[in-house]
């Protein structure tokens, strides 16, 4: 049966408790909530684009930082509608775009189309995974007292998380070291989209305050962070090489924050 959700941008489903037997004592039994998650497939202009396992909640949040931090559309003004329904485990979003972002959208889809044996699309398929982005203006550098007892702020702000762990966050920090937006996903890459959509829709400027990824800093966060023209990024994971390249080569503030030592300012370069 399939249903239609009349808020697809509602609040996280709440945990679902099951209960378990520890392993060699057969007397020993209790329950867990555990992180929810469901299949969500988007299509755009009735198109299939793609099948993503998400935490259910925040769906048009999802889908707008997703199609922004993809390069589908440049602005949520390509977006004219976003329709999600429900049916089973399952969700499904039809997405109603412009003409231009959806005849773009072919036109990469097809050039992702053919044989590997010719190389092409090998060639392609790098330019996905390392594309060219415009750089962004310098932002400043968040003061260090703003990183106070940050963690212990993240870990309130995750209510989701609270009840079932087993989730990723991302959050807005504004200027006065307030958590403004938390988007919580079981993939980090959700959650930092979730955030984009949330910022975007509240019409929040991307380069005031910064946005922390509880997550391990991949290069597709850089992706989505520099798209979204986010002026800093900070991790509670310890970045990659390649991550500090990218982030230096494109203008992206990158902070570390180990768990007992002071934030790590990895971009801009120091000098």
């Amino acid at each position: 049966m399939t249903t239609a959700i009349a808020d697809s941008n509602t609040e996280p489903t709440a945990p679902e408790e099951f209960e378990y037997m520890e392993l060699g004592n057969t007397e020993m039994n209790g329950a867990s909530a555990l992180a929810s998650e469901t299949a969500l497939a988007i299509n755009y202009n009735g198109i299939s684009h793609a099948v993503m396992m998400v935490s259910p909640g925040n769906f048009e949040d999802f889908i707008r930082g997703f199609s922004i931090t993809s390069d589908i559309v440049h602005s949520l003004d390509e977006i004219y509608d976003i329709q999600v329904t429900k049916s089973g485990d399952s969700h499904h979003a039809e997405v109603e775009m412009s003409s231009r972002a959806f005849w773009a959208l072919k036109r990469s889809r097809r050039q992702l189309a053919g044989t590997s044996g010719c190389g092409i699309c090998g060639m392609e398929a790098i330019d996905q995974a390392l594309p060219q982005l415009t750089g962004l203006t310098p932002a400043p550098i968040p003061h260090a007292d703003l990183f106070g007892g940050l963690r212990n702020r993240i870990s309130v702000a995750q209510e989701v998380a609270l009840s079932s762990g087993a989730l990723h966050a991302a959050l807005y920090i504004d200027t006065e070291g307030h958590v403004k937006l938390c988007r919580e996903d079981i993939g980090r890459h959700n959650a930092l989209d979730k955030l984009i959509g949330a910022m975007i829709q509240a019409g929040q400027n991307p380069r005031d305050g910064f946005v922390v990824v509880t997550s391990r800093c991949s290069l597709e966060l850089i992706h989505k962070a520099v798209r979204a023209q986010i002026g800093t990024l900070v991790s509670l994971s310890a970045p990659t090489a390649l991550t500090v390249q990218w982030a230096r080569r494109y203008g992206l503030n990158l902070i570390h924050v180990p768990h007992r030592s002071a934030p790590r300012v990895y971009s801009p370069a120091p000098g």
